[in-house]
């Protein structure tokens, strides 16, 4: 496959008036295994009928077509209404097959990259997943149907707030976020059992290796803005040793803060 271009921040949008939100009277529940950290144990993901259609379609065309065949993630990426992560400008295109600026020179990523690096993360009910770059909250919007667990970090202040505001107003409320330089992980909620980076690095973040539980799995772009990227997947063994693997190539955005000057 050629290079995707990715990205990660977004910025947020007034709902509109008449916007469409229906929580369904038996919504799925995810049931957790026992809490730590003050996590959810279980929690009623919100449910969206408007633009239902246009979803299973992206489903069909876009995630399934292309050999994403986990069900959970298959129906996360049809349940999480990707045109209300966007702004209002761009939520014609929402569902298109690509990438679309959300402000601050960024983007969200394309629907298919979204559903097969949550794919890789091989997520299971109760996992605590850390997700490195919150942007306009889609990614880990996506990642809150799998579990409940799900901790965010923006380097941007402003980004991150809007992001929390979205979820709040969405309903995705078990998801944690702090406004941070995702370089250095969230060390106060490791280890984590899964670790998502949406913006290129030069190089693997040690303190997020660190981060990782034993047996854990870690999906990252690796490589310079001008170089050519590799989608990696790095995997922690019970002796604690790292190995990477490399999967695909892509183009993301890169990683700012402390990946810049190291």
């Amino acid at each position: 496959m050629g290079f995707i271009l990715v990205g990660l921040f977004g910025s947020f949008q007034p709902f509109p008036k008449n916007w469409l939100y229906h929580q369904k009277p038996n919504a799925h529940k995810l049931n957790m295994n026992p809490a730590q950290d003050g996590d959810e144990l279980s929690w009623e993901p919100p449910r969206f009928e408007e633009r239902q259609q246009e979803r299973n379609r992206m489903v069909a065309n876009q995630i399934k077509g292309r050999g994403v065949s986990n069900p959970d993630v298959v129906k996360a990426m049809r349940n999480v209404p990707r045109h209300l992560f966007v702004p209002q400008v761009q939520r014609s295109s929402a569902y298109q097959d690509s990438p679309l600026p959300i402000g601050k020179g960024q983007t969200i990523s394309q629907p298919y990259i979204v559903a097969y690096m949550t794919e890789l993360l091989e997520l299971e009910q109760g996992d605590k997943v850390l997700e490195i770059g919150t942007g306009s909250g889609y990614q880990a919007a996506v990642l809150s149907e799998l579990t409940s667990n799900v901790y965010s970090i923006e380097i941007i202040e402003t980004l991150g707030n809007k992001a929390k505001r979205r979820f709040d107003k969405l309903g995705y409320h078990p998801i944690k976020t702090k406004m941070a330089d995702g370089y250095y992980g969230w060390d106060e909620h490791a280890p984590f059992d899964a670790i998502i980076v949406t913006a290129a690095a030069g190089h693997v973040p040690p303190p997020l290796t660190k981060q990782l539980k034993t047996g854990g799995k870690m999906i990252i772009p690796v490589g310079g803005t001008y170089q050519t990227q590799k989608l990696m997947k790095v995997m922690k063994s019970g002796n604690g040793k790292v190995r990477t693997k490399s999967l695909m190539a892509v183009r993301f955005v890169p990683m700012t803060g402390a990946a810049q000057d190291k």
